[in-house]
């Protein structure tokens, strides 16, 4: 994204705060693409008979954050951050819809490398996925933000460093150990071994 475009999403963000909603149709306009290149790396990851599309994806997530009430946006950063979360948690709502209709049962575990390397195909997965990730974020929430921008949006280390205003170097130190982390996390368990 151009930085002449960064600032002009940066200004209508601090419209939107301010109670100028006739802000959203510009802003809409200048993020929209982006967006969309987000939701496309979503849907990489997800089934292929998926029944939600990366533009339903998007105006679901959309609708979320600007159709109730106000959010305030700390930046451009904090805003492409909460709405590629927004993404993952619609994708994780429409999981759980698929296997209550489906079958029900417990989250099935699988190891990070085969979710980063495929896909999170099944809903179970999708959820168990989304279960570490969310224990990650309790204990270092960069590191989780890495992971959303990294495994779900799609975005390089250097993109991700910019977005999260910090060195590439501390992406590639906060990926290594989130992705162990995870791995630990959604490695199946014995029976008698304590979680």
């Amino acid at each position: 994204m151009a930085p002449q475009a960064s600032g002009e999403i940066t200004r209508l963000l601090a419209d939107w705060n301010a109670g100028r909603p006739e802000s959203a149709p510009e802003l809409w306009s200048l993020i929209y693409g982006e967006l969309r290149r987000i939701a496309n790396a979503y849907m990489r990851s997800e089934r292929p008979d998926h029944t939600l599309q990366a533009t339903a994806l998007v105006n679901e997530a959309y609708v979320r954050l600007f159709g109730g009430d106000p959010f305030r946006w700390e930046n451009r950063q904090h805003f492409f951050c909460v709405m590629a979360q927004t993404m993952r948690r619609i994708l994780v709502d429409y999981a759980r819809e698929h296997r209550a209709l489906k079958r029900g049962g417990e989250y099935e575990r699988v190891s990070l490398d085969a979710a980063v390397s495929l896909s999170i195909a099944q809903p179970e997965q999708l959820l168990a996925f989304d279960e570490a990730l969310e224990q990650l974020g309790r204990l270092n929430a960069r590191q989780a933000q890495v992971v959303e921008l990294r495994f779900f949006a799609g975005l390089t280390g250097d993109q991700t460093a910019a977005m999260l205003s910090i060195s590439p170097e501390t992406v590639k130190l906060d990926w290594r150990f989130a992705k162990a982390w995870l791995q630990s996390r959604m490695r199946p368990r014995d029976a008698g071994e304590k979680v």
